[in-house]
């Protein structure tokens, strides 16, 4: 599998609608008609929390299998794993499917990463909750999370070149469509996470 077959691959795997699909199916609603209008497990449980939690597990299985099958193919080469990783984030944020519009990665970004570097996500989860129990913004603890990764990749797994360029791509895709939420932030009008219902 060429790094383009890989790199399309992934995206067509990341671009599977899960969030979308299952409200359209169990609801008969466009997910995208409410709340923040994208298709990821934390708009999905506005809808339905189980449904949210079922969208949570397919986005980052998606996610981890792209990578699994980028590590299969090509002996566990990191350049390739990374791509796949880059280009699943991408399909679920930028879905053909859907006129681009997705969801904001994290999900997705969970589970290629957790294949292509664990331990710095077990590192990474630790900060996000952390962050989120500290502020009780889930958008804030997404993006420190983001920016976190890269440079806990460097450092644990003492990955360079290429494959960190790629990861950095995948994390700066994320902070980017957290933009509203970080201008809500900046703004002091962000939602604040609550296990309470409204």
């Amino acid at each position: 599998m060429s790094l383009l077959l890989t790199a399309v691959t992934s995206y067509l795997l990341g671009s599977i609608p899960f969030g979308y699909l299952l409200v359209r199916i169990f609801r008969d609603e466009d997910v995208r008609k409410t709340g923040s209008g994208n298709i990821g497990a934390t708009n999905v449980s506005r809808r339905s929390p189980p449904l949210g939690a079922a969208t949570l597990v397919l986005d980052a299985l998606k996610g981890f299998v792209a990578v699994a099958l980028a590590r299969q193919f090509h002996a566990g080469d990191t350049l390739f794993m990374a791509t796949a990783a880059l280009f699943a984030i991408a399909g679920h944020i930028f879905p053909v499917w859907l006129g681009w519009r997705g969801g904001k990665g994290v999900a997705t970004a969970l589970g290629s990463f957790l294949c292509l570097a664990p331990k710095p996500v077990l590192v990474v989860v630790f900060v996000f909750l952390v962050v989120v129990a500290a502020f009780r913004y889930i958008s804030l603890g997404s993006i420190v999370a983001a920016l976190c990764f890269p440079i806990l990749v460097i450092f644990i797994e003492h990955y360079a070149g290429n494959p960190v360029l790629l990861i950095v791509a995948a994390c700066a895709l994320i902070v980017a469509r957290h933009h509203e939420n970080i201008r809500r932030l900046l703004q002091g009008n962000e939602s604040k996470f609550s296990l309470g219902s409204k």
